[in-house]
């Protein structure tokens, strides 16, 4: 069984961090809505927005889960991955939990990966860098650790 590569771990904890911790209660996040217009808690766990407001170690359950959806996702959309360097790995488990199954199902980063053209899967990677319509400065630099762990 191939567990989640913590280098998948990392950049998520790095680019989603513990989001909105209110001074007034330091100890937990409370819903949000992330850049891309979704209710998110915690280091990017999709919810509600009368989600009750969670712990740290209740973030990182959420996320431990989260996390191994994608794995599971990555690994049928992009089968080529168990064999693969670990960075490669790490980086498509990473975008599958940043942008969803469904959007690394229809893809041609799918393909490209697939194919191992791994050139064109940084360019593709590239391309994934906008949030509620506009380009985020915080994806281009989440692209770019990707692209980075794919070259190990």
């Amino acid at each position: 069984m191939i567990e989640v590569p913590q280098a998948a771990i990392d950049l998520a904890k790095r680019f989603e961090g513990f989001c909105r911790v209110p001074k007034s209660d330091p100890d937990r996040a409370y819903p949000y809505v992330c850049p891309a217009g979704f209710w998110t808690i915690g280091y990017g766990h999709l919810c509600d927005a009368k989600h009750i407001p969670i712990t740290m170690k209740e973030g990182e359950a959420y996320l431990a889960t989260d996390m191994a959806d994608a794995l599971k996702a990555t690994l049928r959309y992009c089968p080529v991955l168990a064999t693969e360097p670990q960075g490669r790995l790490a980086a498509m488990v990473d975008f599958t939990f940043n942008l969803g199954a469904g959007r690394l199902q229809t893809s041609t980063l799918r393909r490209r990966i697939n194919q191992m053209d791994w050139a064109g899967a940084a360019l593709e990677l590239r391309k994934w860098v906008h949030g509620g319509g506009r380009v985020l400065p915080g994806l281009v630099a989440r692209r770019q650790a990707e692209i980075a762990l794919m070259g190990q």
